[in-house]
């Protein structure tokens, strides 16, 4: 068995999060807030880039360049309804 180092990633609808299993165990990966979870935000403003709390917060006044509920888009053609109803 590999003594390695491994990392997962839970990549949910609303919060994200990043765990490493070492030394037998799971740690749950603590973001720069100092919370185990992230929402699952990203937002573009004036050339910024913004992730989690800070990008959740301006999606009200900035919702054409915030993503968010990406997930339920994951593996659909672009071309799918879904998908150009969301852009």
């Amino acid at each position: 068995m590999s003594t390695s180092p491994a990392i997962g990633i839970e990549l949910g609808t609303s919060y994200s999060r990043v765990g490493v299993f070492h030394h037998g165990k799971v740690e749950i990966i603590v973001n720069g807030e100092g919370y185990r979870s992230t929402p699952s935000h990203v937002a573009f403003p004036d050339g910024l880039c913004l992730i989690g709390d800070a990008a959740k917060n301006q999606v009200a006044i900035n919702p054409a360049n915030t993503v968010f509920n990406a997930k339920r888009l994951l593996g659909r053609h672009f071309n799918n309804k879904a998908v150009q109803d969301d852009i």
